[in-house]
């Protein structure tokens, strides 16, 4: 009726841990008339009791790995989930090769080899782990992160050529550069009127900030595309980058160049980092409701009762 090295009951431990997966641990402990910290000791428990069976990481075909932060001064969390039931599988502080070899550990050879599609973001030590481990995975770069390296060489074209005309001494035109960002960075059907009037204007009076912008969505367009059309507008995209006389984009050009084959496995199998950004979402909100954590490891095993399916019922509920 208790867990080891427990006073309280079972019941009472796993309606705790029920309710800190949905609110903040002032407010159970008020309601359970427990200390805070007890409410932190209780979650532990609970963990420890559900969430290491080994069955947990059965079944697994396709994953994401990812990131997140947990606390100031590059403080991480390498994050697991199941593409296919949307659950957060594994998660450990760090964020390394070291990390990402551990899961694959406790996974085995076996699941290993089970492992048709991990998505993550492009970062070397996901990468080594992953060809390392599972030699029938297929490797797909997220195309949210793509498209965060395209804002930012369009977001470097535009202040560069911001600094070249103000040091001409034309304040206007550089006035409304400045003022342009959000217009460029935006999508074709979200623009406001006065924001299409900005990038009509950019269209007549700067034409290599409008190449880029144009270089920007035509690659937006096609990641949302999948085949063989995408995998050749992709190829047209990057010889049109290279040829752009925009050093930013040229470099952008040769980066995703260098992961085309991962990018060509999005397009043809549309698997995305979307579920684990999704995952990250909801870890944040869990990491605001408590207002931070002493330690990681309450971080994750309350990441892991909410988004694990592992979080026991309330007692007398089916």
């Amino acid at each position: 009726w208790a867990r080891s090295e427990s006073r309280l009951t079972r019941a009472f431990e796993d309606q705790v841990a029920w309710l800190l997966t949905h609110t903040d641990r002032t407010t159970v402990s008020t309601l359970m008339r427990i200390t805070w910290r007890t409410a932190t000791r209780v979650l532990a428990r609970v963990y420890r009791d559900v969430g290491t069976e080994p069955d947990r990481l059965e079944g697994l075909r396709r994953i994401g790995i990812d990131e997140i932060s947990h606390r100031k001064g590059q403080r991480y969390l390498v994050v697991v989930v199941d593409h296919d039931t949307d659950r957060l599988v594994w998660a450990a502080e760090g964020r390394n090769d070291a990390t990402v070899h551990a899961f694959f550990e406790l996974l085995g050879p076996d699941r290993c080899a089970q492992i048709t599609h991990v998505s993550a973001d492009g970062a070397k030590w996901i990468e080594r782990p992953v060809r390392a481990h599972c030699p029938n995975a297929t490797l797909c770069l997220d195309p949210f992160h793509v498209m965060q390296w395209t804002s930012k060489a369009l977001d470097q074209v535009r202040r560069e050529l911001w600094n070249t005309i103000r040091g001409e001494g034309n304040k206007r035109t550089a006035l409304a550069l400045k003022r342009s960002r959000f217009a460029l960075w935006k999508a074709p059907a979200r623009l406001t009127a006065r924001q299409r009037e900005k990038l009509s204007t950019i269209q007549r009076l700067n034409r290599p900030l409008y190449r880029a912008y144009l270089l920007k969505e035509q690659l937006r367009e096609l990641i949302t595309k999948r085949g063989k059309p995408a995998i050749e507008m992709l190829d047209q995209w990057l010889a049109w980058a290279a040829r752009s006389r925009l050093k930013p984009f040229v470099k952008l050009g040769r980066q995703i160049r260098a992961y085309r084959t991962e990018l060509v496995a999005t397009l043809e199998h549309g698997l995305t980092n979307a579920r684990t950004e999704g995952v990250n979402t909801k870890l944040r909100l869990l990491h605001r409701l408590a207002f931070g954590f002493h330690s990681p490891e309450a971080f994750i095993a309350l990441g892991m009762l909410r988004m694990g399916g592992i979080c026991p019922q309330l007692p007398g509920r089916k």
